[in-house]
């Protein structure tokens, strides 16, 4: 009989396992343990959306919707995308839930999301991010609370170190306009030594010329004009108080006036936290504000902010040799007689938050060894004497710990 073969992975996707696990693990609860000091809502969402939520956010010509996004028409002829980010289906729940009722509302959520492009470090077709937004609050301290949550988060992850917080304004609507004309003009007389992709963007999406990375466009790019010389009085007003809430709360920042957002939707501040320890994929978390997005969607004109970083490039900047990741109590069950209470045991550990586990299958002359081999802090073998069970507890050195489990298994005959 041929051997059936075992279908691989599929290309761009991982199983994350052992030490990269914890990672995962280490930056998720640090998130969930955050949002919670910022009033931040859970909020679970659906991994796929009708096609249009995110062809309308993103941008028909974009190429996460043209080139990177898993669409597929479903049994029923209906277009499905898997989602590529968070925020568009976000403000389509805000949107068909009634949501409006709570604004300003906070909301966070992480998960998968897909997208079809080439994998590299840091970098998969199904990758995970945390997320957080603010819809319904148009004003700076909004701004400024996302980017202190953020800060934050680096922070307790401990990867802040060699991270710097980039910031941008891209003005009001007003603002926005006349600089984009002001680079049109600027692109289109250079238009010819301009690499093809910047040519390309200079008919969809000028700004997006100004972050090329392409040696050719780059004294061109240098050389356009920033965004300053055209924005409103208020404009400037809204990134005064942005800039000047980071300094009230302690967070670093610096500006860099060719951070941009390629589409209209986006307003006023555009950040990004980088760093240099990931080679050329150095964004870690970014976001900005997109008070037209809503809009675009079918709502009314409704103020909106927020970010996203990669759960897979925060793990990998994480050190987590100093956590304690290990097992409190491993239990090897020396003699069959002995497994209820031993199971009674485990029970009482577990339900005081202590880690606990059993080797109670195989030889019983071998469950000691095969429990001592386990890292754990404590080790506890039961045996049979007569009519009752017996627990030895043991660690090295004697413990708090230990301390803790002798006083939890009062009643259990104990050694």
């Amino acid at each position: 009989m041929a051997k059936i073969s075992t279908p691989g992975a599929i290309r761009g996707t991982q199983d994350i396992f052992g030490e990269d696990q914890e990672r995962f693990g280490h930056v998720v609860e640090t998130f969930e343990r955050v949002r919670r000091l910022y009033n931040f809502r859970r909020v679970e969402m659906p991994v796929f959306e009708a096609t249009p939520v995110f062809a309308r956010s993103l941008g028909e010509t974009t190429d996460v919707v043209s080139k990177e996004m898993y669409t597929f028409d479903d049994r029923g002829g209906d277009s499905l995308t898997l989602r590529p980010e968070f925020t568009a289906g976000l403000v389509r729940a805000y949107l068909t839930n009634g949501w409006q009722q709570y604004a300003p509302i906070k909301l966070a959520t992480h998960g998968p999301l897909f997208r079809y492009e080439r994998p590299q470090k840091g970098r998969y077709r199904q990758f995970h991010q945390i997320d957080a937004e603010i819809i319904g609050a148009g004003d700076p301290q909004a701004d400024v609370e996302l980017l202190v949550m953020a800060d934050q988060i680096l922070r307790e992850l401990g990867i802040s170190e060699g991270v710097t917080l980039q910031l941008n304004t891209l003005g009001d609507a007003a603002s926005r306009d006349a600089w984009r004309a002001a680079l049109i003009e600027h692109f289109q007389a250079h238009r010819g030594d301009l690499s093809q992709d910047s040519q390309d963007r200079l008919d969809r999406n000028p700004l997006r010329i100004l972050d090329s990375k392409e040696a050719q466009d780059r004294p061109i790019a240098d050389a356009a004009p920033d965004i300053d010389a055209f924005l409103t009085d208020e404009a400037a007003a809204f990134f005064d108080k942005v800039t000047s809430g980071l300094d009230a709360a302690g967070v670093s920042w610096t500006r860099n006036a060719r951070l941009v957002r390629g589409l209209d939707y986006y307003r006023h501040t555009a950040f990004e936290f980088v760093t240099d320890r990931l080679g050329a994929q150095g964004t870690v978390l970014g976001g900005g504000r997109y008070d037209g997005l809503i809009e675009n969607l079918g709502g009314s004109p409704t103020p909106a902010v927020g970010w996203a970083a990669g759960i897979e490039r925060l793990a990998m900047l994480c050190d987590i040799s100093g956590r304690d990741f290990g097992l409190d109590v491993i239990i090897a069950v020396e003699d069959d007689r002995a497994l209820g209470a031993a199971t009674s045991a485990q029970a009482r550990l577990r339900n005081a938050g202590i880690s606990a586990d059993m080797i109670a299958t195989g030889s019983p002359r071998k469950r000691y060894d095969k429990a001592a081999k386990i890292d754990a802090k404590v080790l506890i073998s039961f045996q049979h004497d007569g009519d009752q069970a017996k627990a030895n507890i043991r660690s090295a050195p004697q413990s708090e710990l230990q301390a803790r489990v002798e006083a939890l298994l009062n009643g259990i005959s104990t050694v």
